[in-house]
């Protein structure tokens, strides 16, 4: 039954939103009308705000982190590139949704680890059918495991346990797996939840950089000075990273600014930092 459920695919009936709490295989979700925006609908899981997704423009991305993750992927790749990409962690699938878009001959696969939620954001979102994107329904690491060598151009991870990254896969030995999983010149990106000390970005941030010859951080300076809990954006890459010009000054001009730090200020940041392990 595992099995079959890990290789399962979401139909979906095209339903439209239905606001309300809403019981999923891992708890519950709840989906609320964005009160500022008549277009806009955010998807709490287990009480914590996971997604946006406005139905009329599929590039807007709300969560500032996701705005982050978008400006490096463009600026990485051209709109015409023929993006493969794997997002582990679904959601309401608003980075998918956004990419297909941004990139219109993408082909994506999106992991989710909740298929009763996988099917309730088909029938509630407009998303593009497979080929072009397709919802699995697995346990992350197993997934990427089992994936062909060299058949992705990126993989996101934003997948959360509560405020935390399941540990399996923030450890050196999971990133090997998602790097044999990339193309030469793929990137790999983690979407990291910390606290002010910013141990476990650190921790990650080592750990990416043991498997990859380049590594950037983007965050907000608050995050960077440890003044907040937050989101800090990692990843890594054997292609030079975050090396455009305008992503910089992109990032900058947000509603929330943030920094880029490449591979000699990652090197500073990760200091004395022990690369986490299985």
């Amino acid at each position: 039954m595992g099995r079959q459920r890990e290789r399962r695919e979401t139909a979906g009936t095209d339903g439209g939103p239905v606001p309300g709490i809403h019981t999923i295989d891992t708890g519950t979700c709840e989906l609320v009308h964005d009160r500022f925006n008549p277009n806009g609908w955010v998807l709490h899981i287990n009480g914590v705000p996971s997604s946006h997704i406005d139905l009329t423009d599929p590039a807007r991305l709300d969560f500032e982190y996701m705005r982050w993750i978008s400006s490096l992927v463009t600026s990485q790749w051209p709109s015409t590139f023929r993006l493969r990409a794997l997002h582990l962690g679904g959601g309401a699938c608003s980075l998918a949704r956004s990419f297909a878009v941004t990139f219109p001959d993408a082909r994506q696969v999106v992991v989710e680890l909740d298929g009763a939620l996988a099917g309730l954001v088909r029938e509630w979102f407009d998303l593009p059918r497979a080929p072009l994107l397709r919802i699995r329904v697995g346990e992350a690491r197993k997934v990427t495991e089992a994936l062909s060598a060299s058949s992705r151009d990126l993989i996101i991870r934003d997948v959360f346990a509560g405020s935390r990254t399941p540990a399996p896969l923030t450890t050196v030995e999971f990133v090997e797996h998602a790097k044999r999983v990339l193309d030469a010149a793929g990137v790999y990106v983690v979407n990291c939840g910390d606290s002010p000390d910013l141990g476990m970005a650190r921790r990650e941030a080592a750990t990416i950089s043991a498997a990859f010859t380049h590594t950037v951080i983007i965050a907000d300076p608050a995050m960077l000075k440890g003044r907040r809990y937050g989101n800090v954006i990692l990843a890594g890459s054997d292609a030079p990273l975050g090396e455009d010009p305008g992503l910089a000054r992109e990032l900058l001009g947000g509603g929330v600014p943030a920094h880029l730090w490449r591979d000699a200020q990652v090197t500073r940041f990760i200091s004395g930092a022990a690369v986490l392990t299985d």
